[in-house]
């Protein structure tokens, strides 16, 4: 046809034997601008994932690199051809003839590669078949929850169709199926890829029609070990370390105070570290931040309720006369006073009560005349069990059992949130 007028040849740098340069020429552009006529055009699609550039939790996107390929039959552009091989061209032939619209669904940014030239190569084959690739670079939106962060683990997916042909005119396929999408190694910063997977769908638009669409899914799960290290550990230890103040003296009121007070001080520097990104709900590590601190600040006031239990005690030793106003008994009172910091009152009306003998009961709040009545038959005890108020009573008169209880009761609570936390989140 290189003697046809109105004909446009692409001539070919592929060396032959019988042509030292072989011309592919072409019908007048108007017909090759045109997809080919009759049953929807069957476009097979395949991907090679270069990298993933960057994944933004703030943007809540991620960019990618890829080359895509499409494979179509057009038998207008079939040649003859003795050895039956192909011939290659670049981005200057593919303005000439049809190619398929493929675009790039709910993409905020996406280019074609243009260094030195434009990345873009067409093979055409003797029999019309043909294939398109372009190496691009697309900027996709990902729908991110980070209700489990750092947790969490990311689906995000990047999605391909046509933007002008509906699927009576071009049908859009994995041209290998899943083989279609390949990778290569990717290694990422705070993620690493559990699964890439193809597959595709339809997507219906009330105005045009439906479109077959392709899926490229990926599962990104974040790495935990930085977390650990900058926030989970530093967290575990303040909590830790504000149980020391358990072992202390209770009438130490400053080295206690200042302990639980430092440790409230660090609660909202430990919070503000991992605020990486701001959402309108909470996160993981919201829970264990903000729970951790709680046990903290319940150590503190934990010993402010020790605290009130030992002058609650000691008025009332005063009150019962243990407590003489004159001699060891004032150096006594005067040293409780330095300790534990309360204000006891001198014109507190003191009277002195006889000791009470020693008795057999166990039981503390049992009178001496309760066990005298009482006989009980050899191998049997009889105890009445106390009430609410009794108990808070005892408290109240054995101040350093709320430290003992503590000693134990914090640790265990601690270690049954941790448990059910990362049972819930890992």
């Amino acid at each position: 046809h290189s003697g046809t007028t109105n004909h446009m040849c692409v001539i070919d740098g592929t060396h032959n034997k019988k042509f030292k340069y072989m011309k592919l020429c072409l019908l007048p552009n108007v017909v090759f601008l045109l997809p080919p006529s009759g049953a929807p055009i069957p476009v097979g699609i395949d991907v090679q994932v270069e990298s993933i550039d960057s994944i933004s939790e703030v943007n809540m996107d991620f960019t990618m690199t890829l080359y895509l390929r499409h494979y179509w039959k057009d038998e207008r552009l079939a040649f003859p051809s003795g050895n039956n091989q192909s011939r290659t061209f670049d981005s200057r032939l593919v303005k000439k003839i049809w190619v398929p619209d493929v675009f790039f669904v709910h993409s905020k940014r996406s280019f074609i590669h243009d260094t030195t030239k434009e990345n873009i190569m067409l093979r055409v084959y003797p029999d019309g078949k043909i294939l398109y690739s372009v190496r691009v670079t697309v900027t996709a939106l990902c729908s991110m929850d980070f209700s489990s962060f750092p947790l969490d683990t990311q689906n995000c997916s990047l999605e391909l169709e046509s933007y002008a042909y509906n699927e009576n005119d071009l049908m859009l396929y994995w041209k290998n199926g899943n083989d279609s999408l390949r990778t290569d190694e990717i290694v990422l910063s705070q993620f690493f890829i559990e699964h890439f997977q193809a597959s595709s769908g339809l997507a219906f638009y009330s105005s045009t029609g439906w479109y077959n669409r392709l899926f490229i899914t990926f599962i990104l799960r974040r790495h935990i070990f930085f977390f650990m290290l900058q926030t989970y550990f530093p967290t575990m230890l303040m909590v830790v370390l504000s149980w020391v103040s358990f072992w202390i003296d209770r009438r130490a009121v400053p080295a206690r105070v200042s302990l639980g007070v430092n440790h409230i001080k660090c609660g909202p520097v430990y919070v503000k570290m991992c605020d990486a990104f701001q959402v309108s709900y909470v996160k993981a590590v919201d829970i264990y931040l903000w729970t951790s601190f709680l046990f903290v600040f319940l150590s503190v006031i934990e010993y402010a309720a020790v605290n009130y239990c030992t002058t609650l005690e000691e008025m009332r030793k005063m009150k019962r006369g243990k407590v003489s106003t004159g001699g060891k008994g004032d150096y006594y009172c005067a040293k409780t006073m330095a300790f534990d910091g309360c204000f006891h009152d001198n014109d507190i009306e003191l009277t002195t009560f006889p000791r009470l003998a020693p008795t057999l009961t166990s039981d503390p709040l049992t009178s001496p005349t309760q066990s005298s009545d009482m006989h009980p038959t050899e191998g049997t005890r009889l105890r009445r069990q106390r009430s609410v108020r009794e108990n808070v009573d005892l408290l109240v008169n054995n101040s350093y059992m709320i430290d003992s209880y503590s000693r134990l009761a914090f640790p265990l609570s601690y270690l049954l949130f941790n448990t059910i936390y990362w049972s819930m989140y890992s």
